[in-house]
């Protein structure tokens, strides 16, 4: 895309009545379902159960009788929420799984939803628009802001976002999320609001004609100026929650420029040419050049960063419903623009484009 064909967006500014029901628990025995009573309330109210110990469960474990009482919850959350208190035997919170059931006891399970269950709900948050119309929406992600609801972020994602903000995503895959960010990497992201958008971005990030460039801050200083790492990523076989360089892993490349360095650091320009998981946090510290503040890669907390310095600056890529070229420039946030600065020194804000 030429440079004058582009429409180019630049951001400097910093950034009623219970109805119970019976069904099946072993032989002679009656789940009661208890909801809410209170209206709308009682769509969210969790869930209660109750049933008879039966001869046949007389001596079992408390965690089995749970399984049978609520079979498609697993046995792990079960013993949570006996853990927690939610489960009583006789009108008795019982917190031991192990504990022996006798046949005619009473046992009752107010069955609180799993995290997990709760991830596609929308949760309302501001979000800095960049751009919008109905097709497309582009924001600023800020650093915490995880994208995409996984262990131990089920909920405050974007996608709960898009979800509050329109209905329809609800219908989209992902919400109409086509690509993602670190949780502690900011900058610029696209996002679908329609099939269509969502199908066309799909494919053309799949071709790589979606232009995606990051700045980085990395410990160490490259030997060229300008230069590429094709490497293969993949899961690291010894830390499952660290992606590694691994023979049979997925074709990936990086192309890194050397904007400045100073005192042992380097301003790094990279772009993706592919986006797995991790690409360049991946790609630099297998070069030695771990990113500043990124403790799963090797990299050390310096120069006022606590988390991984590496920013989303600039977006590129074709209208997909108008084909109309679209480009995106976002500048850091104040922490890693200072620095930025005390790496590239004065020039420092002028090498950011």
């Amino acid at each position: 895309m030429e440079a004058k064909d582009l429409k180019s967006h630049d951001y400097r500014e910093p950034m009623g009545a219970a109805i119970p029901a019976v069904l099946p628990f072993g032989a002679g025995a009656e789940t009661a379902l208890m909801d809410d009573a209170n209206g709308d309330a009682a769509a969210d109210a969790p869930e209660s159960r109750e049933a008879t110990i039966t001869p046949a469960q007389h001596g079992h474990r408390l965690d089995k009788a749970l399984v049978a009482l609520a079979p498609e919850f697993s046995r792990n959350h079960l013993q949570g929420l006996l853990e927690q208190g939610h489960a009583l035997l006789d009108r008795q919170a019982q917190l031991n799984a192990s504990h022996r059931v006798r046949a005619g006891q009473r046992l009752s399970v107010v069955l609180v939803p799993t995290e997990e269950s709760l991830a596609f709900r929308p949760q309302a948050m501001a979000l800095e628009v960049l751009f919008e119309d109905e097709h497309l929406l582009v924001v600023n992600k800020p650093v915490g802001l995880v994208v995409h609801p996984a262990p131990g972020n089920w909920s405050g994602t974007l996608l709960n976002g898009l979800l509050a903000r329109q209905a329809t995503a609800a219908a989209l895959p992902r919400a109409g999320i086509v690509h993602r960010l670190d949780k502690d990497t900011s900058g610029v992201m696209v996002v679908g609001k329609t099939l269509q958008a969502v199908t066309a971005l799909s494919r053309d990030i799949a071709a790589r004609t979606v232009h995606r460039r990051y700045v980085a801050l990395a410990q160490g200083v490259p030997l060229q100026q300008r230069f590429s790492i094709e490497a293969p990523i993949g899961r690291d076989p010894q830390v499952r929650v660290r992606m590694a360089v691994v023979a049979g892993g997925r074709p990936s490349r990086t192309d890194v420029a050397v904007l400045a360095h100073s005192a042992g650091f380097s301003a790094l320009s990279c772009q993706l040419f592919t986006g797995r998981t991790h690409q360049i946090r991946v790609h630099l510290a297998h070069e030695g050049l771990p990113l500043v503040a990124d403790s799963l890669y090797g990299g050390k907390a310096a120069l006022g960063l606590q988390r991984q310095a590496l920013h989303a600056i600039e977006l590129r890529f074709l209208h997909p419903l108008t084909q109309e070229p679209l480009a995106f420039n976002c500048q850091p946030p104040a922490d890693f623009s200072a620095a930025w600065r005390r790496v590239a020194g004065a020039v420092g804000t002028s090498l950011l484009p």
